[in-house]
């Protein structure tokens, strides 16, 4: 069973056709062949990152898991966080913060925050899959947003502290809404009711599923990121001779 509207990815998926939901948008395809282009031509500061964020981006738009996020919430807060916590920062590695930015870190923290609020609203969460317009809004405003924050807290010029902080305010934002998400007692996202069915879900445990990723796996590589910031400001110094 299908639900009635399309989004960007198409129908939602079934489990019978699920293997053969491969998106070749050619617009999508173009952008990732120039991102490559310019990864290939050594024009990002860390190659290997930059790949890794079209690997990613190639699982999230081309391959089935667009199509799934079309049927399962879950399937898409998968989407999104992979989106925000490995794509983004793996682009702010690859295309690195040049010199201190113009706008504050804690502006950045707090917009990205917003932005992810907002798109997982139960009313702009459906506007944002309407249309494929307002569903490369939702998608580009979420991974801008997160990459300005993620080049912002690995930027030389940002002390260990704010970065901390940064990452630490992120990681509470995200599991509060995931909490949120997690203990609704119905639920929001009637979009999605009829397809996860067809999954073997209730729509309940599709939103809980989708809360339990954002709350517990999304805060990995933030967590892993902070710790990584705060070894590197406890080792010493070297001072040239």
């Amino acid at each position: 069973m299908k639900d009635a509207w399309i989004a960007y990815c198409g129908p939602a998926a079934v489990p019978d056709e699920f293997w053969t939901r491969w998106n070749a948008d050619p617009l999508l395809i173009a952008a990732l062949a120039l991102l490559a282009f310019a990864v290939a031509r050594g024009r990002a500061s860390n190659a290997r990152a930059g790949w890794g964020a079209i690997a990613l981006m190639l699982v999230v738009f081309v391959s089935p898991l667009c199509a799934l996020s079309s049927a399962l919430f879950s399937a898409r807060v998968l989407h999104h966080v992979i989106l925000v916590s490995a794509v983004a920062p793996l682009l702010a590695l690859a295309f690195p913060q040049r010199r201190a930015g113009a706008i504050p870190l804690a502006m950045l923290v707090a917009v990205h925050a917003a932005t992810l609020w907002l798109w997982h609203a139960p009313g702009p969460y459906a506007w944002g899959l309407a249309s494929v317009p307002a569903y490369w809004l939702m998608q580009l405003s979420l991974l801008g947003s997160a990459w300005l924050m993620w080049q912002a807290i690995l930027s030389p010029a940002t002390q260990s502290g704010p970065a901390l902080v940064a990452l630490a305010v992120t990681i509470g934002q995200m599991g509060l809404l995931g909490a949120l998400i997690v203990f609704a007692s119905v639920p929001l996202y009637p979009v999605h009711f009829a397809s996860s069915l067809a999954w073997g879900f209730t729509p309940l445990a599709d939103q809980q599923l989708a809360g339990l990723l954002m709350w517990v796996p999304a805060m990995l590589p933030y967590l892993a990121t902070g710790l990584w910031l705060a070894w590197a400001s406890l080792r010493p110094v070297e001072v040239a001779p």
